[in-house]
This record gives C-alpha cells, sequence and structure tokens, in this order.
C-alpha cells in the first residue's frame, strides 16, 4: 500500500466539499462571509482541543458528530451552505477531514480574488512596515496581490526564506553559512 494514499483520499473528500461550499457561496454572493467563517473556523480548531477530539474520535456517534457540529456552527454563526455540509461531513464520518476543507477553501477563495499567500520564516517578527514592503514587492514579482503567512525561525540567524507557490527564495543566514561550509568543504 501507498503511505501517501490516505493523504491523498482525504485531500479528494475536501476537495468535493470544498468545491461544493464554494460553489453555492459564490451562487449566493456570500463569499466574503464564507472567507470569515472560514478563519473562524481555523481558529476554532487551533485553540479548542475538544473540537478537535470531535473531528478525529470514532467513539462519537454518527447523530452524536452531526448534533455537536451543528451546534458549533450555528454559535459561530457559519453561512448555511457550510454549516449543512459539515453537518452532512458529520453524517458520513468524514469530519476528520476538516482542516484539509479549510485550506482548500482558503486557497479557492484566494484564487477567485486574485490572491496568493507567500509562506515567511524569518529570525525575527516583522513589523507591519516591513511585511507590506515585502507584500508589494512579490506583487510586483508574481503580478498578483499577496497575502503574507509569517512565521519566525530563530535558528535563521537573519534574513528571510519566502515561498510563493512552487519557488522559494531563501536569503537567510544559515543558508549562506551553509554554503560557504560546502565550498569550503570541495576546496579541502
Amino acid at each position: 500500500m501507498d503511505v501517501s494514499e490516505p493523504a491523498s483520499i482525504s485531500s479528494g473528500i475536501a476537495a468535493r466539499y470544498a468545491t461544493a461550499i464554494f460553489d453555492i457561496a459564490k451562487e449566493n454572493k456570500k463569499l466574503g462571509k464564507l472567507e470569515g467563517n472560514i478563519n473562524d473556523l481555523a481558529l476554532a480548531l487551533e485553540d479548542s482541543a475538544d473540537l478537535r477530539a470531535l473531528i478525529s474520535s470514532p467513539i462519537y456517534s454518527r447523530q452524536s458528530m452531526q448534533d455537536a457540529i451543528l451546534a458549533v456552527g450555528k454559535k459561530m454563526g457559519l453561512i448555511p451552505a457550510l454549516n449543512n455540509a459539515l453537518g452532512l461531513m458529520a453524517h458520513n464520518r468524514r469530519l476528520f477531514v476538516l482542516p484539509q476543507l479549510v485550506t482548500r477553501l482558503r486557497d479557492m477563495i484566494a484564487e477567485e480574488k486574485g490572491e496568493v499567500t507567500a509562506e515567511v520564516t524569518s529570525a525575527t517578527a516583522l513589523s507591519d512596515a516591513q511585511a507590506g514592503k515585502l507584500a508589494e514587492t512579490l506583487k510586483a514579482r508574481v503580478g498578483k496581490d499577496v497575502k503574507i503567512k509569517t512565521t519566525v525561525d530563530e535558528s535563521l540567524i537573519g534574513g528571510l526564506v519566502v515561498k510563493v507557490g512552487s519557488k522559494m527564495i531563501d536569503t537567510s543566514i544559515r543558508s549562506k553559512l551553509n554554503s560557504l561550509q560546502n565550498a569550503m568543504k570541495e576546496v579541502g
């Protein structure tokens, strides 16, 4: 059995639900509200161990999963297309793909808006001014609006690692030191 098979099955399931939710939201002119709902749902998944347990635990019955996720959706004020899809996912025991669904919907919304996401890793936190300047520079390069997603990795020492789509730009000091070390090994 191929190890990547379960991951591709999960992403396929998530993609089908995401497409249906996206199409309904777009048809009803609710993409802006859907984007807010997806961000809220991502935060809830990040912050709530109970929610993560609900979507991944096999001990809950279909009905209790469905009741719980619909109650969460109602409390969060999710649009009907998203809330109903979550209920259907619970009924079909597919809630485990919720993180992939969130990611896929974010990608679809960004594509619709003509945006790309740049994953930026820096040695220290970027200021708002630095992030804005970087977004402008990347926009000029890629020709689309760029949303910056930042993380901090002190082991970089300095500089940035920027990933936009399949392209990566590594200007970190750690990378430069590694290159220098490799060059010295070749000489000696």
